[in-house]
């Protein structure tokens, strides 16, 4: 960041950020640092695998298994190499144990493309061989995933496995008829309904695309830059740190996708400023954990589970951006607006001008990381590519550009990078140059590597779902439960994605979601006679999937902006839990509103709905924060809250009753503090 030596940081300070680094380290790259030949062991594996991934996108993907196998192969082994069995098992040596369950689940994931023939021939009927090396892949699949992820998503994915089998003696709400292990394994295995299915074709493609992407763009620079731009706009507000920690959560979630990475990037900027401009060390944490879990909102990554729902649904990628950007947005609007009440309710002033870095040169200065960008949306907007495609197009046109202004900087005698060390000429700034490209092809795959185990053990899942039929029989509990009532329905639906996702990675959490939540909400509207949009559907869940992932004690972003404020976790993590409490109210109206997802409105529709949803969303935070101009008593509350529903429900006899009630509250509090600063 261009400001990044004027902020002075104090050894509890310091130590935090190095805490939370490690945090983030060992959630998005694995504990271990290898040295020697493991390390080079390891990194031709993730380099071999760059390499694949990037000659497939440039060339046309191979035959939808054979593409999933070989990407899975890889990722297998990199699990075991960098994740140890556990967190004490840091050695910088691989140990022998872990170079066999690498070669045993490369072997067992690469399996069905050396033998790709001959199962083809005998679909269905898989040999005793198949049936063994399937059945180790599942066992190694959930190894991997436990290292990388935790406990709580292979033990979901081992209940799921096992009711395959005591069917017979379940309660007859959810009995089958039982299926063998050679059933099983040829249907998890041997099909693309199960490990090998949508959620590792979309990591196989697209999400790889994008996680290299971003790991590119980070590496080079991007995320410092960003950050920076962010603190010259907002730095000096009332609040200043916090607003900064919004717009600057939501500008990385573009690209990076990942709550945690997010914290630590944006927290170990933003969290001690706010402390030292006057935030208690749990709220400032809190806030840095709500917006960088509100990055993952943030089209057109969205923790790539964007990708996903594109296949899911067999709708173009640009159609689920296209819901998404809306609701998105006044999210993070609300979030600010928030954060902005905090601030007025504790009389919060912002960062001196003179010490924040001025906006025009700040932003001048890394316009070009702005061209792969531009790039990325050229060919998925203007030329209707895929996103493979346009993925990679992205990725060639960022190394391009970094290695173009990294020449020219270097001519200059300039930083490569805002904020770092000159270049000590051509040669040196090239040399960094290929060291930070080489970094994040490297770090692309270590980071992608637990994306494709979960999302591998989500299909697992998947596959157990559509072999026994226990999601129609979830459905019609949700059905039951409701009363066919459409909107106890949704609050039961909100309740299962709430507890399913905790502790579960972005994308997998989606993938369960879309499994066995959505079902049951889509036949709750059918018995109570309302169409719900499938991507209403699939976006509600989604988004309550991610509250999940930030709801105490589990959310690991929380720990990382713990661990930078020197604060309690899991008061850090209500903290963001309350502010997050304002994101429950969107959802809903996706299902009972789908003209905020853009569907069947106009242009001068939607601007209505931004405007007055917006608007909607800043009372609920004025309700949540119990402050507007100045302490809000408990009837205004109430008629907050009641405002806000109103205006964010889109409609114009809603709207002027909404409007009304936010502006009694308005006159009331004016009344009683007329000095009350608004800004």
């Amino acid at each position: 960041m261009a400001d990044a030596s004027r902020i002075r940081l104090g050894p509890e300070e310091q130590a935090g950020i190095k805490e939370a680094e490690r945090l983030v380290k060992e959630a998005e790259f694995g504990a271990r640092d290898l040295a020697g030949w493991s390390f080079w062991l390891a990194g031709a594996v993730a380099l071999s695998m760059t390499a694949f991934q990037l000659w497939t996108a440039a060339v046309g993907t191979l035959p939808g298994v054979l593409q999933r196998s070989i990407h899975l192969t890889f990722a297998i082994a990199l699990c075991f190499f960098f994740y140890p069995v556990s967190k004490r098992a840091r050695q910088a040596t691989l140990p022998w144990y872990d170079l066999v369950l690498a070669a045993l689940g490369a072997y067992a994931a690469l399996y069905v493309t050396l033998n790709h023939e001959a199962l083809i021939q005998r679909v269905g009927t898989p040999t005793g061989m198949d049936t063994a090396v399937g059945f180790l892949l599942v066992l190694l699949v959930l190894e991997a995933t436990r290292r990388a992820v935790g406990l709580w998503l292979p033990a979901i994915t081992t209940i799921f496995f096992l009711y395959a089998f005591v069917g017979p003696w379940m309660p007859e709400l959810f009995s089958h008829r039982g299926y063998s292990l050679r059933r099983v394994i040829g249907h998890l295995y041997l099909t693309t309904e199960g490990i090998f299915g949508i959620p590792v074709g979309v990591s196989a493609t697209f999400v790889f695309a994008f996680v290299l992407f971003g790991a590119i763009l980070e590496r080079t620079g991007a995320g410092e830059y960003l950050i920076g731009v962010a603190f010259s706009l907002f730095g000096h507000t009332r609040g200043g740190p916090a607003k900064v920690s919004v717009v600057a959560s939501a500008f990385l979630g573009t690209i990076v996708g990942s709550s945690i990475a997010n914290t630590v990037t944006t927290g170990s900027m933003t969290i001690p400023l706010m402390k030292r401009v006057g935030f208690k060390a749990e709220v400032a944490g809190g806030i840095e954990t709500a917006a960088s879990g509100n990055g993952q909102l943030m089209p057109p990554v969205m923790g790539a589970a964007a990708f996903v729902m594109a296949e899911w649904l067999a709708i173009p990628y640009l159609e689920v951006v296209k819901a998404a950007i809306l609701p998105a947005v006044i999210d993070q609007l609300a979030l600010l607006g928030a954060v902005h009440l905090l601030a007025l309710k504790h009389g919060i002033k912002g960062v001196p001008r003179e010490e924040l870095p001025r906006f025009l040169p700040t932003f001048f200065s890394g316009l070009h990381y702005l061209i792969p960008v531009a790039v990325l949306l050229y060919y998925l907007i203007v030329r209707e590519m895929t996103a493979l495609t346009s993925g990679f197009m992205a990725i060639v046109a960022a190394m391009g550009m970094f290695i173009l202004s990294s020449l020219v900087q270097g001519i200059r005698g300039r930083p490569i990078i805002p904020g770092h060390a000159p270049a000590a000429g051509v040669g040196p700034a090239l040399a960094e140059t290929g060291l930070r490209l080489v970094t994040a092809l490297y770090l692309g795959p270590r980071n992608m590597a637990s994306v494709a185990a979960t999302c591998a053990c989500a299909g697992v899942i998947v596959g157990i779902v559509t072999l026994t039929g226990v999601g129609l029989n979830l459905s019609g509990l949700v059905v039951d439960l409701s009363g066919r009532n459409l909107y106890l329905g949704l609050f039961l639906t909100m309740i299962a994605c709430l507890i399913l996702g905790i502790g579960v990675p972005t994308t997998p959490t989606y993938i369960i979601m879309a499994t066995l939540t959505a079902p049951a909400l889509i036949a709750v509207g059918r018995e109570t006679g309302y169409e719900i949009p499938l991507i209403a559907v699939h976006l509600f869940v989604f988004y309550f999937g991610i509250l999940a992932d930030d709801t105490p004690p589990v959310g690991l972003a929380a720990y990382a902006a713990a661990g930078i404020a020197r604060s309690d976790p899991l008061r850090t993590g209500w903290r963001a839990f309350t502010l997050d409490m304002r994101t429950f109210l969107l959802p809903f109206m996706f299902i009972t509103a789908p003209q905020m997802l853009l569907i069947n409105t106009t242009v001068w529709e939607a601007a209505s709905i931004f405007v007055t949803a917006s608007i909607g969303m800043y009372a609920l935070a004025g309700a949540m924060q119990g402050y507007l101009i100045t302490e809000a008593r408990w009837h205004e509350r109430a008629i907050l809250l009641a405002s806000a529903v109103l205006m964010v429900k889109p409609g114009l006899y809603t709207d002027l009753a909404g409007i009304m009630g936010l502006a009694l509250v308005y006159a009331l509090q004016r009344a009683r503090a007329k000095s009350a600063p608004l800004f």
